[in-house]
C-alpha cells in the first residue's frame, strides 16, 4: 500500500507527438498549421500534434500518422522520426515529452485536401512560408528549424527531395526542388550524376513534357522501393 501511495504522488508526464510537414508551393518550402481549439494556447496556429493513445498506437509512428489525419485529414507517404523535446517549461500542463516527426507531402496533394491557395475551407489548416514563420506556442519554432536543418542535410546525400514531388517530373524540375531545399544552385552534371547513382528513378514509358521554346522532356517516377523510403549514396572513403 505504501509502495502504490508513494508511486501515485508522482506527477503524471505529458506524452504528445507532433508533426512537422513541409511541402513545396511556388518554389518555397512551407510549413502546414493547423488552429488549436483547446486550451493552451487556444486559437493560436501550432504544428499538428496530440497526445499519444496507449490503448490505440501501436507505436509514436502510428501516432503521428493518426493526429495528421485527425487533425488535418492527411496520409504522408514519407514520415520520418527527427526528435524528441521533453522538459518542464515546453507546456504549461507541466512536464512533458513530445517525440516529433518529419513529413514531407507534395503540394498537389495537399491541394486536394486544403484547396489551390493552402487553406482549408473552414479556415483551420493552412499553409506557411517556413522561412518567416510568425511565433509559435510551445517550442514548435525549434521543432521547424530542426526539421529544414534535418531535411537540408540530408538532401546533400539522398533521395529525400523527390518526396515532395508529384507523381511524374522531370530532371530540370527535380533539380529546382533540390535547389530549393538546399537554398542553393546545383551543377547540372553532377545532379545526373547523383541520380544515377541514387538508381530511385524510371522513366514514364512514352511520357514527355515541354513547352514551345524546349524541347519535350522525359517525365520520370520513383521507383516502387523508394516511394516511403530513402535511397542513400554510397560512402567515399
Amino acid at each position: 500500500m505504501a509502495e502504490n501511495s508513494r508511486h501515485s504522488s508522482h506527477p503524471s508526464i505529458v506524452c504528445t507527438v507532433d508533426v512537422v510537414l513541409l511541402t513545396l508551393r511556388e518554389s518555397r518550402l512551407e510549413v502546414l498549421l493547423v488552429q488549436r481549439d483547446k486550451p493552451p494556447f487556444e486559437g493560436a496556429w501550432a504544428l499538428p500534434g496530440g497526445f499519444v493513445h496507449a490503448q490505440e498506437d501501436a507505436d509514436t509512428t502510428a501516432s503521428a500518422m493518426r493526429v495528421l489525419k485527425e487533425k488535418a485529414g492527411l496520409e504522408s507517404p514519407y514520415l520520418e522520426q527527427l526528435a524528441t523535446f521533453s522538459g518542464l517549461a515546453r507546456d504549461p500542463r507541466g512536464w512533458s515529452i513530445a517525440v516529433v516527426y518529419c513529413a514531407l507531402v507534395p503540394f498537389e496533394a495537399l491541394a486536394k485536401v486544403l484547396g489551390g491557395d493552402g487553406v482549408t475551407a473552414a479556415n483551420t489548416v493552412r499553409l506557411q512560408d517556413a522561412a518567416s514563420l510568425s511565433r509559435l506556442p510551445f517550442d514548435h519554432d525549434a521543432m521547424v528549424a530542426a526539421a529544414l536543418a534535418r531535411v537540408r542535410s540530408k538532401s546533400q546525400y539522398s533521395s529525400l527531395p523527390v518526396h515532395l514531388c508529384g507523381a511524374e517530373f522531370t530532371l530540370p524540375q527535380l533539380q529546382q526542388i533540390y535547389e530549393v531545399v538546399l537554398g542553393e544552385p546545383v551543377n547540372k552534371v553532377s545532379f545526373r550524376r547523383k541520380m544515377e547513382e541514387l538508381d530511385m528513378l524510371e522513366p514514364v514509358p512514352g511520357a514527355m513534357r515541354g513547352g514551345a521554346a524546349h524541347r519535350p522532356a522525359q517525365l520520370y517516377r520513383v521507383r516502387e522501393p523508394f516511394r516511403s523510403s530513402l535511397s542513400l549514396l554510397a560512402r567515399r572513403r
